[in-house]
């Protein structure tokens, strides 16, 4: 329930800025609302990278732009202030001479960083700041982790049985193991394309031979992230074709080439930490890790994690490789048919 009118209109800006997650990485996805007189006469979001920002597309879609001078413009995030693909927000606002910017939390860029409400400020707009906030940084909470943590943000994903089994001792053929239902399946491709990259380690390759791919989902395919301590894959594998970037992260050295980059870490010591560093000079802001479990156990053991998403599939095993423990309660339980699904925030 809201309480005020400034409520009202900043949670239509996250409505909007759902619309852009997957598709404005490296950029966060923001949602814009122009009101004037208690009516919306422009909304939008953030375009695909080095294309318009929220507050540009919101004033564009304006039809009468002398309204704008009367009117007050909503984001969920404070407007840019500096140069880089595009011109700063801040400016274009002032140009307009709105008469209010309601922004829901501060960027924490240091290009921006307050910078942008003092332009307006200096403009004699009014600013009101921290409309929805937490709401707001929870829209916004990929960029925020990779600008304050310098590093992505981390989503653990596996299914397993109702036993707590995530595949049997051993596999007849090298496929997947299927424990999850299809509809549990169509949402894993959704998350994929909602996400920068997605990781596996060099087990769940050789065991499964998986894609990795949104191809029940309309998206761009996730950038693959693979563990190859001593480069024993064969280039035939799926991870290897071109319908999308490869990160190989080794102890060997290797040359990257095309849409193959290998990145050299010392697995003598902690590597989530040194994948999530190197990860970050790639410009991935969330990655997704699937497996297998020893991978999945290296990023919790060293508590590089903010979320996980388990699914529970309507399927017994008695016997098999163990599924991961967390130390948290899940705080949301959904049903997907005969499967559910939880998941967890690392708070």
């Amino acid at each position: 329930m809201f309480i005020s009118i400034d409520d009202f209109y900043m949670n239509r800006c996250l409505q909007l800025a759902n619309n852009g997650i997957g598709i404005t990485r490296p950029n966060p996805s923001v949602g814009a609302v122009i009101v004037y007189k208690d009516k919306i006469i422009g909304e939008g979001f953030t375009s695909k990278a080095g294309d318009n920002h929220a507050e540009v597309n919101a004033i564009n879609s304006v039809k009468d732009k002398k309204l704008l001078r009367k009117s007050t413009i909503y984001v969920t995030l404070e407007p840019c202030s500096h140069f880089g693909k595009t011109p700063p927000c801040a400016d274009l606002i002032v140009s307009c001479k709105f008469k209010r910017v309601v922004i829901g939390c501060l960027d924490s860029n240091p290009k921006v960083a307050g910078r942008g409400v003092k332009r307006l400020l200096s403009a004699n707009i009014q600013v009101k700041v921290g409309v929805l906030e937490q709401m707001c940084r929870e829209q916004h909470k990929r960029f925020f982790t990779n600008q304050e943590q310098k590093r992505p943000y981390i989503i653990l994903k596996w299914a397993e049985t109702k036993d707590g089994f995530l595949a049997p001792s051993t596999k007849d053929i090298k496929k997947p193991f299927w424990i999850s239902n299809t509809y549990s399946q169509q949402l894993v491709h959704k998350l994929r394309a909602k996400e920068n990259a997605i990781l596996v380690g060099k087990n769940t390759v050789l065991e499964d031979n998986p894609t990795l791919n949104v191809r029940s989902w309309f998206g761009e395919n996730p950038v693959r992230v693979v563990i190859d301590n001593t480069l024993e894959l064969s280039d035939k594998l799926n991870v290897f074709n071109n319908e999308a970037k490869t990160i190989i992260f080794t102890g060997e050295k290797k040359l990257s080439e095309n849409n193959l980059i290998y990145e050299q870490i010392d697995f003598n010591k902690p590597i989530a930490k040194q994948i999530c560093s190197a990860l970050l000079k790639h410009q991935i802001q969330s990655l997704i890790i699937e497996g297998g479990a020893k991978t999945l156990q290296t990023f919790i053991n060293e508590n590089l994690w903010d979320e996980a998403k388990v699914f529970v599939g309507d399927v017994t095993l008695k016997k098999g490789l163990k599924a991961p423990k967390l130390k948290v309660k899940e705080t949301i339980k959904t049903n997907i048919f005969n499967d559910f699904l939880k998941t967890f925030h690392n708070d």
